[in-house]
């Protein structure tokens, strides 16, 4: 598939693209749709963003008034999933890892019935596709609260990987570390969101103290040629999302993107959504973004690409 990914890129040809395999493993499974698919079933038109975001908060606002409006309760929840893996299997994507919070579990009533309906709607949608679910806690929560719940949830052996996402200053990443030893207990990958906002220090310590597999965004470690190389030596990957990266303005372009520098310094990447329903950009486009800002040679990409389809290998 090599020549076929650097051909389709070199053609600029995004239907090219959409039939080579691909990963995306930093996706929220309820936002990782289509405009179009979601405004089809709702019978309406939503436009994308025209500008960035200023904050997280911001960003929320402009999900519940542009998409969420549109697919409310339980049956709109699950239309987004079913959005996501339809995305999944229209682009390719072959290695899918999606997270969901411990809320959207207790809206089907017990985790039995989650991963049943969650189960269902994969193979239904997107068969073909690898998927690796992701349990994801909110920065906020207090994990001596969560504890208990994080270990029940994990005992069923179907979420493969734990992330912290949301305000990156809601309290210290060292809170987290009982809740994190109990899921490595499970087995499962160690991921968190850091150096989204963050310093290229922070990255370092969740790293360290979490004692992560894999970072999601961690793109603020581009800052410290020491860190950089750590990672690289640990072979620590960084899951990012361009788009996302732009719209939050923690880029300042595609062209500027620090996934160069990170690639440059040999810390492993992937190229990902994280939240197509708001940032509008499919895995094929962000790798057609940074081809075509010139960051990126299309050998360069492949090799990001691979590395992606590999992750769980």
């Amino acid at each position: 598939m090599k020549d076929a990914f650097i051909q389709a890129l070199t053609l600029d040809s995004l239907a090219e693209l959409q039939h080579i395999p691909k990963s995306d493993l930093h996706n929220h499974a309820g936002r990782g749709g289509s405009m179009s698919y979601i405004g089809q079933w709702a019978g309406t038109s939503i436009h994308p963003p025209i500008q960035p975001f200023e904050d997280l908060s911001e960003m929320q606002q402009w999900f519940e008034e542009n998409i969420k409006v549109h697919c409310q309760g339980l049956q709109g929840y699950l239309k987004r999933i079913e959005a996501s893996f339809a995305q999944a299997h229209q682009d390719q994507v072959t290695v899918l890892s999606m997270s969901f919070g411990m809320g959207e579990v207790d809206s089907l009533g017990s985790m039995e019935h989650f991963m049943t309906t969650i189960n269902d709607l994969h193979q239904r949608f997107a068969p073909r596709t690898k998927f690796y679910p992701e349990l994801a806690l909110d920065r906020a929560d207090q994990p001596e609260a969560i504890l208990n719940r994080v270990e029940e949830l994990f005992s069923y052996g179907w979420f493969t990987s734990i992330d912290i996402c949301n305000n990156e200053l809601a309290q210290p990443i060292t809170a987290f570390k009982p809740v994190y030893r109990c899921a490595q207990s499970y087995g499962v990958k160690l991921r968190a969101h850091v150096g989204e906002f963050g310093s290229a220090d922070d990255v370092m310590e969740a790293v360290e103290e979490l004692e992560l597999q894999e970072v999601h965004h961690g793109i603020a470690a581009a800052a410290s040629p020491q860190i950089m190389k750590w990672l690289a030596n640990h072979l620590i990957p960084l899951h990012v999302c361009p788009t996302s990266n732009v719209m939050l303005k923690v880029a300042d372009s595609y062209d500027k993107h620090p996934i160069r520098t990170l690639f440059d310094h040999g810390v492993p990447v992937t190229i990902n959504t994280d939240d197509l329903l708001i940032f509008n950009q499919s895995v094929s486009e962000e790798y057609l973004n940074l081809f075509r800002s010139g960051l990126m040679t299309p050998e360069e990409l492949n090799l990001i690409r691979e590395h992606g389809l590999n992750n769980y290998n």
